[in-house]
């Protein structure tokens, strides 16, 4: 892995240098990339500062990252979920999660349900594909988009995601953080159990532990190929 960043960010000073040779707004992109392999998915305290839109045309969350991507369940069965070695494309469906912590954003990480994950840096950042497997939940890049991918059509919830993250999800926890915990589902409170949010087609989920718990801001699927 440490090989990988390194290439990663040989790459990206080199994306740079093009860059300037060849005008600003590829020296814009260039920069946003070489910024992002500075943010390792097994890093926790690692704060993006500032963000941008990412390769899934998706602003970057900002804030430490919840949870390490890593600690993704290595390739057993979780909720019936499989891990397949390549995507299943027979049902597809996007939605997005942001998450606060006494009012302040923190990020969900690239590569989660990727076993063994594989950085790529574009221009855009780094999007993540897997070396081993996938599962049918995951996440390609620290932007929040939580991508429902399986060869057959099924009610998919913000606890599967959870559990193949191997992070815990409660009224009083999300994943490390803890505190009474506000969940909007498309701008709406959600007062059951936020375990039980379903994952459907564009669906926009905001928790935030603790107080205060910022508006809901609606995100921008039209800027988006999801």
């Amino acid at each position: 892995m440490r090989s990988v960043v390194r290439a990663a960010l040989l790459l990206g000073a080199a994306l740079v240098l093009s860059a300037c040779a060849s005008g600003g707004s590829r020296l814009t992109s260039a920069r946003a990339a070489a910024d992002t392999t500075a943010i390792p998915t097994t890093t926790v305290a690692t704060p993006t500062k500032r963000s941008y839109i990412g390769p899934n045309g998706l602003p970057i969350e900002t804030g430490p990252f919840l949870a390490a991507a890593t600690t993704t369940a290595l390739g057993g069965i979780v909720h019936g979920i499989q891990c397949e070695p390549m995507a299943q494309l027979a049902y597809a469906s996007y939605a997005h999660l942001q998450v606060y912590v006494d009012g302040r954003s923190r990020a969900l990480p690239g590569g989660i349900g990727l076993v063994d994950q594989q950085p790529q840096l574009t221009p855009a950042g780094i999007f993540y594909s897997a070396g081993t497997c996938m599962y049918w939940l995951h996440t390609r890049a620290a932007d929040g988009l939580i991508e429902a991918q399986s060869p057959v059509r099924r009610h998919f919830t913000l606890g599967d995601f959870f559990a193949i993250w191997r992070q815990p999800l409660s009224g009083r926890q999300v994943a490390g953080a803890t505190g009474r915990v506000t969940a909007t589902v498309n701008g709406r409170r959600w007062t059951g159990d936020p375990r039980e949010i379903p994952l459907r087609e564009h669906a926009d989920i905001e928790l935030a532990v603790g107080r205060p718990a910022p508006r809901p801001r609606p995100v921008n699927w039209q800027a988006t190929s999801f």
